[in-house]
């Protein structure tokens, strides 16, 4: 062991939430102090700007990000965005390095913005037999190791059960052992959800990994796998994460049948990652008198004691043409789509997004890892409403990008 003591580092004129100045003290990547301003401390001065938890994003999808000039999706629904990203696939339109350094811009961008704990969803199947989504991912992974931690899940083809899902649970097997973390799919698209969910606990339990599927993307109040999700995986007990991304048709069914819904969820650990972003592009053109806003109950889901968490889903690629690869538009959206409050916002899509990846809580207090947002706002709610560029982030302590911007009014002649 060494016998070098540990590096304190200082960060100067950090405004906390209730309006305080503070220094804070980091070693070893975590919170060692927090102390009133001293002029007799050196380090880093982060000029009074607001120090914020670092930002989450439970749910991107790094392969597709960033295509949307190339892959168009003139419907704007969510079949269309299917078929038009099947349709550039075989045409060749996609290759590995030119993945990678889409998944890395993709990830700067979101750090940029403040995000140090990121979870994607990458597309896996035989027709992808020497996994380019994957690998693509994983290197970019490596690239910016130093900026985020990473979760990849294994985003399966259909179908995954039956005679015809054995290519697609050997291309399962494949990313498992190449580095994928969870496994994932799409039950409510499958001509077999239930034995879809079967085979992806089934391969979870064998690889000792969670399991993120994309549950219930429509508005089709018949289609509720979300159900069935919660019936196996309390009938196998099921002992690892279970989150259950989307889940928009139970924001249609009646009030009573959410609570019991969202009880169930609960009782059996299951999260949920709403989506606002991509679900309010994609759901709702089928109803045009009244559109409803295609995003999960949040309200019912956590207080009936569901973790639930807030993501971006897909940036500027055919399943959403625009986002900007920012959580503080994703809270925004939750405010004046789900009625959320700025605080609640803001913890949705920060230590919500910790609670169901599995990480430490942020805070800024003895003990915390020290991975933050500094911002130039004064408050929560101002961050959330101005979304400044002026951002500095940190993780570990460690700064790692810097956004400063300049604005100068001519005055008239």
């Amino acid at each position: 062991m060494s016998n070098e003591p540990a590096v304190s580092r200082w960060l100067r004129r950090a405004r906390l939430t209730n309006g305080s100045l503070v220094d804070i003290e980091v070693v070893e990547g975590r919170v060692s102090a927090v102390e009133p301003v001293s002029n007799d401390r050196v380090g880093t001065s982060l000029d009074g700007w607001l120090v914020l938890p670092a930002l989450g994003e439970p749910h991107a999808h790094l392969d597709k990000a960033l295509t949307a000039e190339r892959v168009p999706n003139p419907s704007g629904d969510l079949m269309g965005a299917i078929h038009a990203w099947v349709a550039a696939e075989e045409r060749g339109e996609f290759g590995l390095d030119e993945m990678t350094a889409r998944a890395i811009e993709a990830i700067r961008k979101l750090v940029a913005n403040g995000v140090t704990t990121i979870r994607t969803h990458v597309n896996v199947g035989e027709s992808d037999a020497t996994h380019v989504h994957l690998r693509a991912v994983l290197a970019a992974r490596d690239v910016t190791r130093h900026l985020a931690d990473l979760q990849i899940v294994a985003l399966m083809h259909s179908p995954l059960a039956g005679s015809e899902g054995a290519g697609n649970r050997r291309a399962l097997r494949e990313a498992l052992a190449l580095g994928a973390d969870l496994v994932g799919g799409c039950p409510h698209l499958e001509p077999d959800g239930a034995g879809m969910i079967r085979e992806a606990l089934a391969a979870a339990t064998e690889a000792g990994v969670g399991l993120d599927l994309h549950v219930d993307e429509t508005l089709d109040p018949n289609m509720l796998t979300l159900v069935e999700l919660v019936r196996q995986v309390e009938s196998t007990g099921f002992e690892r994460s279970v989150a259950a991304s989307h889940c928009v048709s139970l924001s249609v069914q009646p009030l009573d049948a959410q609570r019991e819904i969202a009880r169930m969820v609960a009782a059996v650990g299951v999260s949920v990652i709403a989506l606002p972003p991509t679900n309010l592009f994609l759901q709702g053109r089928e109803q045009p008198q009244a559109m409803p806003r295609g995003i999960a109950p949040i309200d019912v889901l956590r207080e009936s004691g569901t973790t639930v968490a807030l993501g971006g889903d897909n940036v500027q690629d055919p399943f959403n043409p625009v986002g900007r690869s920012d959580p503080l538009e994703t809270a925004a959206l939750s405010i004046m789509a789900s009625h959320q409050l700025p605080a609640a916002a803001f913890d949705l899509v920060g230590n919500a997004v910790r609670r169901v990846l599995g990480h430490e809580e942020v805070n800024v207090a003895v003990g915390s890892p020290a991975d933050f947002l500094v911002i130039d706002a004064a408050s929560v709610r101002e961050a959330i409403a101005d979304a400044p560029l002026d951002r500095r982030v940190f993780k570990g302590g460690r700064e790692v990008v810097v956004t400063t911007t300049t604005r100068r009014f001519h005055d008239d002649p």
